[in-house]
């Protein structure tokens, strides 16, 4: 059984920094691209970043050079480190995988997706 969780989510003022991470188990996760999504009340769910097995990185226009996302194969672990976090950045943020190499914005793309973690930013 194919299980990703979230965790790290929080209130934080703005400026300030969180580190999500989503564990993974049931897939061979070196082999799996991950990717970070996120939904804000009333909005459509965005992608915010994704990395590949071999660790190439590639990021929203929206985050870019606020964000990093990482992840230790070991750990069967991604990380989205959120620094500069802004009122707007607040949402329900989800990890999703997919084997197919994929690196990009299109959810139907990814397989898998966690329950989510709530990042609420105050100004």
């Amino acid at each position: 059984q194919v299980q990703l969780v979230e965790s790290g989510g929080g209130l934080v003022q703005a400026g300030g920094s969180l580190r999500l991470s989503c564990a993974a188990s049931g897939i061979i996760f070196s082999l799996n691209t991950m990717g970070w999504y996120r939904q804000a009340p009333g909005k459509q769910r965005e992608w915010v970043a994704a990395i590949t097995g071999r660790g190439s990185t590639n990021y929203a226009d929206s985050v870019k050079g606020r964000f990093i996302i990482s992840r230790d194969n070991a750990k069967n672990t991604v990380y989205l480190q959120m620094n500069s976090l802004k009122p707007e950045d607040t949402a329900v943020y989800y990890c999703a995988s997919n084997r197919q190499n994929y690196y990009g914005w299109n959810p139907d793309m990814y397989r898998y997706w966690g329950q989510g973690t709530q990042v609420t930013v105050s100004s």
